[in-house]
């Protein structure tokens, strides 16, 4: 399987550290607020790789993490604590704000969307000891050095940092984009911040250096290395995650072990709503519910972003979403065909269309997770079958298939149910009423099947039903 690997710049192929065995780490949620569909972008990408390695024979050892603690309003150690920000707005504290939007966040992803749930998922305050034991060895080392507010890690040390983004580390300078804190460099980060001497945090404790919380990039390095060990395969997350976050995650990781932190970096792009960045001021962030409340699936949504290479900048905007609900739908009545009548045999040439085009699916998702072309593939097979003389295609062949499709793209075909005995029934009733020509009551017939969720399509080989 090939990634493009952020750290190369080139797309490389996957040779797992541990035999068969993939350790994966993706950065997960900072739960102090509602996730918006912005945020669900890039975990619908990573499900789709967790899914793709598994149906390429690996096994996987997925890490998502829960940042619920330190993660300031600036990925430069500055502004508000985001935590803090959401608990005072809502008149509640940290924890609570915390505990709040994990629920959220888990209903979100592993019932609404359907994504597969990771291995590990967790909380960054789980595992306050082992980051303050994290510091210490970044100390014992000489890498970091305390200031007013915090303990910082000296990125002057390291001849290869910035390595990632690839970062002019010489052309930075403290000035009007750069503020100076009292860092040695200013690319130097905190790994443990100091409580205010004035205000109780709600989440604080305490260390040989003071009263305070951990740094945000050091959150992942740490649980990361508890969960998966010194090294691992895959390490995933935004583009904005290049140029600060993960940069720092490799510094002080690699610091303390001495090995490279991760094989492959790769990165999703962001999606635009409308050709804009999301943002509040302009009424443009949207919610999961939101595209429940206008009726639409949430497998159409996924579809529309699978419809995007990862790498790509999206666009949402209801017309695409309503284009892809068109798709689901007929993505949906296809997949039902297997539970309408059809012939005894199938043509041998749908039976090999059937292997190829599970072939072809996969060699796409193993080609950088080409989601795009994965989804011509499927589309090829549908079209070839719209011609077939035949209205479906027998349980015995399409199970196994449909079942690779579901498991893969995460979007529910195989375990559609049938439509029920008595709604075949009135289908029957109304092809017996079609043949006496006795159309008032075959009219009849078709409308307490719309009102049922189904619509009748009259074909030269018989009626075949479909759900609105």
């Amino acid at each position: 399987m090939k990634l493009y690997n952020t750290l190369t710049r080139t797309a490389e192929e996957l040779k797992p550290i541990d035999g068969n065995k993939v350790k994966l780490y993706a950065c997960g949620l900072t739960v102090y607020s509602q996730p918006h569909i912005g945020n669900w972008v890039a975990y619908i990408y990573w499900d789709l790789l967790v899914r793709t390695l598994r149906a390429s024979g690996y096994e996987v050892e997925h890490v998502q993490n829960i940042t619920d603690v330190g993660h300031l309003t600036s990925d430069e150690d500055a502004g508000e604590d985001k935590m803090l920000k959401s608990a005072l707005k809502e008149g509640s504290t940290a924890w609570q704000v915390a505990e709040k939007y994990i629920k959220i966040a888990d209903h979100e992803a592993y019932e609404l969307l359907g994504l597969s749930r990771p291995t590990h998922m967790p909380r960054a305050t789980q595992y306050i000891e082992q980051q303050i034991k994290f510091v210490e060895l970044l100390e014992k080392k000489g890498y970091t050095y305390v200031i007013e507010d915090g303990v910082y890690f000296d990125t002057s040390k390291l001849d290869d940092y910035g390595k990632l983004a690839q970062l002019d580390i010489e052309g930075l300078q403290f000035g009007a984009r750069v503020e100076n804190t009292g860092k040695k460099n200013p690319t130097d980060f905190a790994v443990w911040k100091f409580s205010p001497k004035v205000q109780k945090r709600d989440m604080e404790w305490e260390s040989k250096w003071g009263k305070g919380f951990p740094g945000w990039h050091l959150e992942c390095s740490v649980m990361a290395r508890e969960l998966l060990g010194d090294q691992i395969d895959i390490h995933t997350g935004g583009i904005d995650h290049i140029p600060v976050h993960h940069t720092n995650e490799i510094a002080q990781t690699e610091s303390v072990t001495g090995k490279q932190f991760s094989q492959f970096w790769v990165h999703a792009n962001h999606m635009k709503v409308n050709g804009t960045k999301m943002s509040k001021s302009l009424g443009n962030i949207y919610t999961l519910q939101d595209i429940l409340d206008k009726g639409y699936d949430l497998e159409a949504f996924k579809l529309m972003i699978l419809s995007k290479h990862y790498q790509t900048e999206g666009n949402f905007t209801w017309e695409n979403l309503e284009a892809a609900q068109n798709r689901l739908n007929e993505i949906r009545a296809w997949a039902d065909l297997r539970h309408q009548p059809s012939a005894d045999t199938m043509p041998e040439e749908l039976d090999n269309l059937f292997k190829t085009t599970k072939e072809e699916m996969l060699a796409a998702l193993q080609d950088n997770l080409n989601s795009p072309a994965a989804l011509r593939a499927l589309s090829k097979l549908m079209d070839y079958m719209s011609t077939i003389p035949i209205p479906g295609v027998e349980g015995k062949y399409t199970n196994g298939s449909l079942q690779f499709m579901e498991d893969i793209l995460g979007i529910q075909l195989a375990h559609r149910p049938d439509i029920t005995t008595e709604q075949k029934q009135l289908i029957a009733e109304r092809e017996t009423a079609r043949a006496a020509e006795d159309w008032a009551k075959s009219d009849d017939l078709r409308n307490k099947l719309q009102e049922q969720g189904l619509e009748i399509k009259d074909t030269p080989r018989g009626p075949i039903w479909s759900r609105r």
